[in-house]
C-alpha cells in the first residue's frame, strides 16, 4: 500500500516564491507518518515549497486542512480524485466544517486523528473507507510520536518544532482552539518530551514549542521547564500574558533555556479586550509588570495585535506600533480580526448579519488582508491599509536597528543572528503577503465533489 501526505499552501501569486516565514515543519504529517504501519510506503509533498507529483502511484492521499489552506486543499484533492485516488482530510477546518470538507474527500476526520489513524489505514487497505471518522477522546497525550524523517530534503526554517501540550482554557471569542479542544489543556508526559528533545537536539540550535498555550497549566509547565534545563537547549514558545506575572515561573523558563515567547496582547484598550473575551490580559498590574518580568529574565517578546472590533481609530494603530517599539519587541504582528468558522465570533457576526460572505475562505473575491465582515466602526479597507502600514513601520530599517541592538535582543549571538534573519524575512514579506490570493489562481481544474 502507498500513502501520500500533502501539506497545502495558503495560496500563491504568479512569479513569486511562497512566504518563507510560513515554511515551518508539518507536525501533523510527522505524527501520522509515525503511526503508519511499516509495510506501507509513504511519500510527503509540501505544497509550500515543491510541486506535488499527482501522477505518482498512490492508494490514499492524506491532507491536513486549516481554514486558510482549505481552498488549495480542495484543488489538490480534486487532482488526486480525478486520477481515481481516494482522499482523506483532517485538521482544524475538517473538525469545524466537516460537511464542507466531506464534499471534496472520500473520508473526513473530526478531532485528533492519532487514535483513529490505524483504523483509517486499514479501511483504505480493504477499500472500506467511511465518509466520516471521529477521533476518540484521548485525555492522555501519552505515546504521541513524530517521524521527522519526512522532512529530509525540504528547506524549512531552522526551527525544530516540538509539541509539549494541546489546547487552552481561555474563552477568547475569535479563537478556534477553544472550540476544537473544548476549552481544555493537556500536557504530554514530561519524560517523553525530554526523550524527544534529547534525540533531536544535535540537529537544531533553536526549538519552537508549538503549544497553543505553554502556560495553560502553570505548575505543569514549570515542572517541564525544570526538566528541560539540564539539556542546555534554546527554545521559544507561545503563552498567555497572565503567566508572565508569575516571576518564579518566568525565572524557571529562563533557566531552562527559554529565549522568547509569543504573547497575544491583541489590544491596549480595556473595552476592546473585554469584547474579545480577554479580560484576563488586564490582570496582575497590566502589561507593564508582565513585560518587566520578562525583560528582567532576558526573555524576548513576539507580540501580536488585532484590529476590527469597531473601537479603533488611526491612533489605535500608531499606539500599538509605538508600544511594540518602545518595549523593543523581537517581532510583532499587526493583523485584522478574522472570523474563523466554529468560533463564537463567527456565530455572532453571522447572527448579526455582518458577514460579507458565508465562506470567505472559498470566495473568489477574498484575498489575504481583506476583512470579510462589517466591523461596525472603521471601514475594512482602512483597517487593511493601517495594518500594512503598521507592519512597514515596525519592520523599517530604523526600527529594526533600534530593536536589534537593544541589550535584550542582542544578548547572545545565536539570538542576535536569528533577530536579523527573521526580521528581514518579515520586512521582505510585508508586500508579498498583501492581497495574496487563496488557492492557486492558475489552477484550471474542476473542484470534484463527492456524491
Amino acid at each position: 500500500m502507498r500513502i501520500t501526505f500533502v501539506h497545502p499552501s495558503i495560496g500563491r501569486r504568479p512569479g513569486e516564491n511562497y512566504m518563507r516565514t510560513w515554511q515551518m515543519e508539518s507536525l501533523p504529517v510527522a505524527a501520522l507518518s509515525a503511526l503508519t504501519p511499516d509495510d506501507v510506503e509513504t511519500r510527503f509533498y509540501d505544497d509550500r515549497m515543491e510541486p506535488v507529483a499527482y501522477d505518482e502511484p498512490a492508494d490514499l492521499v492524506a491532507i491536513p486542512v486549516e481554514t486558510y489552506t482549505a481552498k488549495r486543499a480542495y484543488q489538490i484533492a480534486s487532482e488526486y480524485r480525478r486520477r481515481g485516488v481516494p482522499v482523506v482530510m483532517g485538521g482544524f477546518h475538517a473538525t469545524l466544517m466537516p460537511q464542507e470538507v466531506s464534499r471534496y474527500a472520500e473520508a473526513t476526520v473530526m478531532g485528533e486523528a492519532e487514535a483513529i489513524w490505524p483504523e483509517i489505514v486499514d479501511d483504505a487497505r480493504h477499500g472500506t473507507l467511511k465518509r466520516l471518522y471521529k477521533g476518540r477522546d484521548r485525555h492522555s497525550l501519552e505515546g504521541v510520536r513524530f517521524d521527522r524523517s519526512v522532512y529530509r530534503g525540504k528547506r524549512y526554517l531552522p526551527l525544530g518544532l516540538v509539541e509539549t501540550g494541546r489546547g487552552c482554557r481561555f474563552p477568547c471569542e475569535f479563537c478556534a482552539i477553544q472550540t476544537f479542544f473544548n476549552r481544555t489543556h493537556r500536557r504530554r508526559p514530561v519524560d517523553e518530551i525530554i526523550a524527544e528533545l534529547q534525540a533531536i537536539k544535535r540537529e537544531r540550535k533553536l526549538f519552537f514549542f508549538v503549544d497553543d498555550n505553554f502556560a495553560g497549566n502553570i505548575p505543569a509547565a514549570r515542572e517541564l521547564a525544570e526538566a528541560i534545563a539540564p539539556l542546555g537547549i534554546r527554545w521559544v514558545t507561545q503563552m498567555s500574558v497572565d503567566a508572565a506575572h508569575d516571576e518564579g515561573f518566568v525565572s524557571a523558563l529562563a533557566a531552562s533555556g527559554c529565549r522568547g515567547v509569543l504573547i497575544g496582547f491583541e489590544s491596549l484598550d480595556r473595552q476592546t479586550l473585554r469584547k474579545m473575551g480577554k479580560k484576563f490580559n488586564t490582570m496582575g498590574g497590566g502589561y507593564a509588570n508582565a513585560l518587566a518580568n520578562l525583560r528582567r529574565h532576558g526573555i524576548r517578546v513576539y507580540g501580536t495585535f488585532i484590529f476590527g472590533y469597531g473601537t479603533e481609530t488611526g491612533q489605535t494603530f500608531a499606539d500599538a506600533v509605538s508600544f511594540a517599539e518602545e518595549n523593543r519587541f523581537f517581532l510583532a504582528a499587526f493583523n485584522h480580526l478574522t472570523p474563523f468558522p466554529g468560533t463564537p465570533l463567527y456565530a455572532r457576526l453571522k447572527e448579526e448579519g455582518r458577514l460579507h460572505y458565508d465562506a470567505w475562505w472559498l470566495d473568489e473575491r477574498y484575498s489575504y488582508n481583506t476583512l470579510p465582515f462589517d466591523t461596525g466602526g472603521m471601514a475594512g479597507e482602512e483597517i487593511t491599509r493601517l495594518c500594512v502600514e503598521s507592519r512597514r513601520r515596525f519592520y523599517s530599517l530604523p526600527s529594526l536597528l533600534r530593536r536589534g541592538f537593544d541589550a535584550q535582543n542582542r544578548g547572545e549571538f545565536t539570538m542576535l543572528r536569528a533577530f536579523f534573519i527573521i526580521n528581514m524575512l518579515h520586512r521582505a514579506e510585508v508586500n508579498k503577503r498583501h492581497m495574496l490570493p487563496f488557492g492557486d489562481p492558475h489552477w484550471r481544474g474542476e473542484l470534484l465533489q463527492a456524491a
